[in-house]
């Protein structure tokens, strides 16, 4: 007979409902940046601590790792949960909003932390049933490269881990869904900067100087080639420039352009092809046009790639545990995810539990001033974690 069968863990998710949303509330209203996350990790510390049969520590300054060791061997199973806030002015006007100028908890970090918390309540409580180990990951600095899981799996809790999911609050999914992805799933997101160096002066005399605008907007607009054809079409490929910086006035031609930006892809070699093919390219136009060039490539965090056997149990979990209306088997999108770092050294699935609700007007972007969550969301996402544990202890 199975856990499942023994336990309702349906109705100890329903009973911690209320505490799960509370305990997300108050980390909304307390938001620290990431590697900055001391009292955040102080009270998940304190809040774990609470519940007994759990070995706690500090794998790092401000990350927390909670075991829980059955009385039976078996496998052991990672569930993380990041914790960083975001440097944003909440426009948000609930009574919980945050209290830390500046700072928001604008991704919904606030409540993935929540529902693991939840999930190590009802399990700690359940330590006679587990065949093997849980593992609560609680990161820091996932918004921040380069990123908290890196630190932390060098700090070796990832050690001894079978496998490893975690889920992200989805607001462009709507409440009542979760998202399941094969294979790649979130792109690595890499960072280049790059600066054209001319000969600034009057506007009126082009002729006399080296036009920084004209020659980066040249490399702009060129570096889109690479997608559209250097790359295979079939091959998943992103360069955005995000920032032009030039200029003091509107009758000078400035004498440099600083531009930033980010690639995105899934593939290693593809990746690895990228700055190269940039750089040839804004050497062609700056030589061509007789200016100089700085350019800097920084390889941001892997790209996460769920396993596909870790995935079918988050799959087959979701259609059992609700139906086939929950289950929402998504595409991959182009952002990226330092969970990438855990599933280095264990097979793993990171999924959506969606947490949009267009009647309530909870519509607005990750990232947004305005962000936040339908907390009925949490409950699913306790659930998911509860029977997929069990599943895959099994």
């Amino acid at each position: 007979m199975s856990v499942s069968e023994t336990v309702n863990l349906n109705r100890l998710a329903e009973e911690v409902r209320e505490q799960v949303i509370s305990w997300r509330r108050h980390l909304h209203q307390n938001p620290e940046l990431s590697f900055h996350e001391e009292k955040t990790a102080q009270f998940i510390y304190d809040t774990l601590q609470s519940f007994g049969n759990l070995e706690i520590s500090h794998p790092t300054k401000t990350s927390v790792m909670a075991r829980l060791i059955g009385p039976e061997p078996g496998k052991t199973l990672a569930i993380r949960a990041d914790m960083d806030a975001l440097p944003i002015q909440e426009e948000n006007t609930f009574e919980f909003a945050s209290q830390n100028p500046g700072v928001m908890h604008a991704c919904g970090h606030d409540g993935h932390t929540a529902m693991l918390l939840g999930t190590a309540k009802i399990l700690s409580g359940m330590k006679e049933y587990i065949k093997g180990e849980v593992r609560f990951l609680f990161q820091h600095a996932e918004e921040l490269f380069p990123g908290g899981a890196e630190e932390m799996v060098e700090a070796g809790v990832m050690d001894g881990v079978d496998l490893v999911i975690g889920a992200h609050l989805w607001s462009p999914l709507e409440k009542g869904k979760v998202g399941v992805v094969y294979g790649p799933m979130m792109a690595s997101p890499d960072t280049f900067w790059i600066t054209v160096n001319g000969k600034g002066g009057h506007a009126a005399l082009p002729h006399q100087t080296v036009d920084s605008i004209a020659i980066a907007a040249q490399v702009v607009t060129n570096l889109q080639h690479i997608v559209a054809r250097n790359t295979d079409p079939l091959d998943n490929l992103v360069i955005s420039v995000t920032q032009f910086i030039a200029g003091t006035t509107h009758n000078v031609i400035p004498g440099s352009v600083k531009l930033w930006g980010t690639v995105r892809s899934f593939d290693a070699k593809l990746r690895e092809s990228i700055p190269v093919k940039m750089e040839r390219i804004v050497k062609g136009i700056t030589e061509a046009h007789e200016a100089d060039y700085e350019f800097k490539y920084e390889f941001g965090y892997r790209p996460v790639i769920n396993d596909n056997e870790v995935t079918a149990v988050i799959e087959e979990t979701v259609r059992e545990v609700f139906d086939e209306k929950t289950l929402d088997l998504m595409r991959p999108n182009m952002g990226g995810e330092d969970f990438s770092a855990f599933m280095e050294k264990a097979p793993g699935c990171y999924f959506y539990v969606g947490a949009g609700n267009e009647e309530l007007g909870i519509t607005y972007p990750h990232h947004h001033e305005r962000f936040t969550v339908d907390e009925d969301a949490l409950e699913i996402g306790v659930k998911t974690f509860l029977h997929a544990t069990f599943k895959f202890l099994a």
